[in-house]
């Protein structure tokens, strides 16, 4: 089984109590190879009030989280039942799996966050293999010759008109080469 994102359903304002409580849990309950990462789906806005200008911190979703997972029975058993989880969206409850997000609506909704849907700290290593899904070289492969955290960029060496080339895209622009 590999891993995928699942929208979990919370109380409304608990969403970072419930990733702190999930995050813990999986440690705790050994499920760190099945439960990867739990992300609060959220966006800067800049609003103006008064003439006066704030870049505020807005929940895209409230009342969901995301969860990077492998769905094994256990694991879905120790994300059930974290305290404020109210269920996994498309669900349709007695017991039924529910089903995994697209990978384009995953980049989508981490893309406006700036994340990537690969996990960089474990798969993004100098010469891993990765497609490029977005932009002017989508379709192609290419090896990872660098990564730049802070400006979420990557560079890759790709072949390009059989020479390989560096080309520097953006780190939602990619995902693992299967």
């Amino acid at each position: 089984m590999e891993k995928q994102w699942y929208v979990v359903n919370t109380y409304s304002g608990h969403e970072n109590k419930v990733k702190e409580k999930l995050e813990m849990r999986a440690e705790s309950m050994d499920m760190q190879d099945y439960i990867f990462r739990v992300v609060i789906p959220e966006e800067k806005v800049v609003e103006v009030k008064d003439g006066v200008t704030k870049e505020k911190i807005k929940k895209m979703f409230p009342g969901y989280i995301l969860v990077e997972m492998v769905m094994t029975d256990e694991a879905w058993y120790v994300v059930r039942n974290t305290p404020g989880v109210t269920g996994f969206i498309g669900s349709s409850g007695k017991g039924a799996k529910p089903t995994p997000l697209q990978p384009y609506e995953v980049d989508k909704i981490l893309g406006n966050m700036g994340i990537s849907r690969m996990d960089v700290d474990t798969e993004l290593k100098e010469g891993v293999s990765v497609k490029i899904i977005a932009g002017p070289f989508s379709g192609m492969f290419g090896k990872v010759e660098s990564v730049d955290l802070p400006s979420q960029k990557v560079m890759l060496i790709v072949d390009l008109f059989g020479q390989e080339t560096s080309v520097e895209v953006e780190l939602s622009q990619i995902e693992k080469a299967s």
